[in-house]
């Protein structure tokens, strides 16, 4: 897959019309994964005609990481409640710890089609893989981040490890639960309930 940058439309229409685009795709994505990812189905979703993205992009490559990188800004914007202090102030160790593990499992549930459809594509496309990874650090970064208020009450010679474990250890279930469904787990839980059961190994683990 290729990656060369977008040629940003610079008309008010225009940046509107593109807009309008991008959320169509992601979008479409939700609805139908890679497969069903194509310039005509997302003209007629956008309304827009192939020149139009022709002018932006140099093909569907190109029009998917364009898609992909608003559908993740998406994402981010609620991630930014790992950086809420009125949320987190005064919190105790434990509802810390819980209310962090619970942000995860939320970015994973709001965003879950559009999820789905790049977790799938990122195992056979490597663009999407080495994208994925970095937001995965970013997330990370800003859960241990979070997690050092409480560092002292951490009960592991190397809390910041540990902290990290906590972080794979959730987004990579959420990871798999997204792609392959809740069915591919032997445990019958709701999303609420999974999401619970993964905030409770993690005070377990970090804190007592």
């Amino acid at each position: 897959m290729t990656s060369n940058p977008v040629r940003p439309p610079l008309q008010k229409r225009s940046r509107e019309a593109w807009t309008r685009l991008l959320d169509a795709g992601v979008e479409l994505l939700a609805e139908r994964g890679y497969e069903g990812f194509t310039i005509s189905a997302l003209c007629e979703a956008s309304e827009v005609a192939p020149r139009f993205i022709y002018d932006r992009v140099d093909g569907k490559d190109d029009l998917f990481l364009a898609v992909y990188e608003h559908g993740l800004a998406r994402v981010r914007l609620g991630q930014s409640e790992l950086q809420r202090e009125d949320r987190w102030h005064g919190l105790a160790a434990a509802p810390l710890v819980r209310g962090a593990i619970g942000e995860i499992g939320a970015r994973f549930r709001e965003n879950a089609p559009f999820l789905r459809a790049v977790v799938l594509l990122s195992s056979t496309v490597a663009e999407v893989a080495n994208r994925g990874a970095l937001y995965r650090e970013e997330f990370e970064g800003q859960f241990v981040e979070l997690l050092s208020r409480v560092t002292a009450e951490i009960r592991h010679a190397e809390p910041v490890a540990a902290v990290r474990y906590c972080f794979d250890t959730a987004f990579s279930a959420w990871v798999v639960r997204v792609a392959y469904g809740a069915e591919f787990s032997s445990l019958e839980l709701d999303d609420e309930q999974f999401d619970r059961h993964l905030q409770e190994l993690a005070v377990r683990y970090l804190l007592r």
